[in-house]
């Protein structure tokens, strides 16, 4: 199966059936795309380097057209390299050959074409036209088939684009929707408020909340079909989610005066102000860092599920014996 007999597959010996080109590497280049050319869709011209068969030559390399059999490696294009790796020990591999660059043929100097110097290939700039389509996600590929390097004997290899995504200032990407983050006063979460969004195409949305509406910390409303256009289907689109977040005032901001009317105004309180007697025991709240609070919590359980490790079975504590 591996040299010298009939192919198992078929065409009888060597020679006997027609031998199928090699295809060249694939050559892949990352494609940096805003968010604004995946949703509107765009063309990007690239200009890139490739090598291609020698127009003089044909990809032969030489003037006349023939080649001899490299006698470095005896037209394999292969050589077999046997290095000591050890006392009576040694390690044989096969190795490229470096007179013949793997192609088992070598030119003589006055015989190699005066465009390509033997290579058989020159190189030449290419323009490619890369249509971004509306809606593509982040690594979609983008296939230029049979672009990349020519070579003698063999089928040139694709070109291929993959879309990475950059991030946006304004809107986060998820599939086909949108996230836009913005903060209410207090004043606008009570009272309602309206304000305009750029969109990813420059048109200016007006989003508003209904009369009577109250926006809550940390809620999220929709607007429908202005997310990102479905890939392929451009016309439909995912929604634009909107993330509330309500800023309170600080402390100081707000008088005596001013409290007292925002009192008359709000909704009564849910808990009425207690009047603290002899049997009441007055307690100080403090702002904390709820993320370094869990930290300490669970560094607390593992120094506690610890300590359970150090006990034996009767409960006791086990310590070193003294000698």
């Amino acid at each position: 199966m591996f040299g010298g007999g009939g192919n198992p597959f078929g065409g009888g010996g060597r020679g006997g059936g027609r031998q199928r080109q090699r295809k060249g590497e694939d050559v892949v280049h990352a494609l940096k795309v805003n968010l604004e050319d995946l949703y509107n869709g765009i063309t990007k011209k690239l200009s890139l380097a490739k090598n291609v068969l020698c127009p003089k030559c044909d990809g032969k390399g030489s003037k006349s057209g023939a080649s001899g059999h490299c006698g470095t490696c005896k037209g394999s294009g292969v050589r077999v390299v046997v290095r000591q790796i050890a006392p009576g020990m040694v390690q044989q591999m096969q190795t490229v050959c470096n007179e013949c660059k793997g192609s088992g043929q070598v030119i003589s100097e006055k015989d190699k074409c005066g465009q390509c110097r033997g290579a058989k290939v020159v190189q030449e700039k290419k323009v490619l036209e890369v249509h971004i389509e509306k809606g593509m996600v982040n690594n979609q590929k983008i296939v230029f088939q049979g672009e990349a390097d020519e070579a003698p004997g063999t089928i040139p290899g694709d070109i291929v684009f993959v879309v990475q995504e950059k991030e946006h200032a304004t809107f986060k990407r998820k599939g086909t929707d949108l996230f836009l983050e913005k903060t209410l006063s207090l004043v606008e979460a009570l009272c309602g408020f309206s304000m305009t969004v750029t969109h990813l195409d420059k048109r200016e949305l007006v989003i508003a909340t209904n009369e009577g509406d109250v926006v809550k910390p940390n809620s999220f409303k929709a607007v429908f079909d202005e997310g990102m256009p479905m890939h392929g289907r451009p016309f439909q689109k995912g929604k634009l989610f909107v993330h509330f977040t309500v800023k309170f005032p600080e402390p100081g901001d707000l008088g005596d005066d001013e409290m007292k009317t925002l009192e008359k105004i709000l909704p009564k309180r849910i808990n009425p102000p207690v009047m603290v007697t002899d049997a009441h025991e007055e307690c100080t709240m403090h702002d904390v860092d709820m993320e370094s609070e869990m930290r300490r919590n669970k560094q607390q359980q593992r120094d506690a599920t610890m300590d359970d490790d150090d006990e034996d079975p009767s409960g006791q504590r086990v310590q070193c014996a003294q000698q």
